[in-house]
């Protein structure tokens, strides 16, 4: 059933059918896990003789630029105009199931009264309409839309499988975070079976960095701050530091994880001053603490343990409010031991 764990994924195969034309959509600033089941999906939708687009509010991030060799991903406002956008017979979000997530998106998709189909696998959601399939014990969207694949008994050919191998790795941290699952394993493993080489997509997402990221790296690194006796650890990226390497705030994708390579760390942060003057933050934490529930209260959110918001600068006062946020976590957290 839609809208539960564990979706009846025959009912969203019945529900598309009556459809002939779609277009796919995931959150701002997609990841490898959006950007790769979107992929997935437009696969999946063509081979059921369907028509489908992918169009974001936001670009591909330079990390990811492989996944846009040979495909069609086009950016709102940039590629397609929303003026003249071309209502399809039903829209498909992937990997997030709030409006603020989509960005202009959702403008797109609120206006166009068209039927509006989500995959989700994640724990802060809004009222996205009836047709919600969710599974938060799922590691990625692109487990999800394997499981798809399977209810439609269609194979993914080896471009497709790579896809959905990087959306599933990159979103289990390389099958080392707690979602990863018996069936995760069984789907990695299956698409390895269709051509996914798994040395090959570790290389093109993590091994085709610029000098530039790898200087501004070590400048943040060594600026890395600690508090609570180690507890909490984090990063602050200026538009400076950025000025300063020639950086963009996506070459400070992945410096989060180094703040829980500390023995001692439960929780960590990066703050990321954009050139808009907000402020991104991203967390991670460690069990039992739930950095999702600490991004709600910043109007974002993500998975227990990996989520992120953007604040209202300048810098300094975002900074105040998150440490004083993570703060009341980890003083809730040794209250309850």
């Amino acid at each position: 059933m839609a809208g539960v764990d564990h979706p009846d994924w025959s009912e969203f195969k019945a529900l598309i059918s009556q459809y002939s034309s779609f277009v796919i959509c995931s959150h701002v600033r997609p990841d490898a896990d959006a950007l790769g089941a979107e992929l997935g999906m437009q696969y999946l939708l063509q081979k059921l003789g369907k028509t489908a687009r992918i169009v974001n509010a936001s670009g591909i991030p330079a990390n990811l630029s492989f996944i846009a060799e040979g495909n069609e991903i086009l950016q709102l406002n940039v590629d397609v105009q929303k003026q003249q956008f071309e209502i399809p017979d039903a829209f498909l979000t992937v990997d997030t199931s709030s409006w603020q997530q989509l960005g202009g998106m959702a403008d797109v998709i609120r206006s166009s009264n068209r039927p509006h189909f989500c995959v989700d696998h994640h724990l802060v959601s809004d009222d996205l309409g009836p047709h919600v399939f969710r599974n938060t014990s799922a590691a990625a969207a692109g487990e999800m839309v394997f499981q798809i694949f399977e209810a439609c008994q269609i194979q993914p050919d080896s471009v497709t499988a790579g896809y959905l191998y990087a959306a599933i790795a990159t979103d289990t941290g390389w099958f080392r975070f707690p979602s990863t699952s018996q069936e995760t394993m069984r789907i990695a493993g299956r698409l390895i079976e269709y051509g996914a080489v798994p040395h090959e997509v570790y290389r093109l997402v993590h091994e085709q960095h610029s000098l530039e990221r790898l200087r501004l790296s070590g400048r943040v690194l060594q600026g890395m701050n600690s508090d609570y006796d180690g507890r909490l650890n984090w990063l602050v990226v200026s538009a400076a530091d950025l000025e300063a390497t020639g950086t963009s705030p996506a070459d400070t994708e992945g410096l989060v994880n180094r703040c829980l390579t500390v023995a001692s760390a439960e929780v960590a942060f990066i703050a990321v001053e954009l050139p808009t003057t907000q402020i991104k933050c991203s967390f991670r934490c460690r069990p039992p603490h739930n950095v999702a529930s600490l991004a709600a209260t910043f109007s974002g959110g993500g998975h227990q343990l990996a989520s992120g918001c953007t604040l209202s600068g300048p810098l300094e006062t975002a900074l105040k409010r998150i440490l004083n946020a993570t703060g009341r976590m980890l003083s809730e957290g040794a209250a309850q031991k």
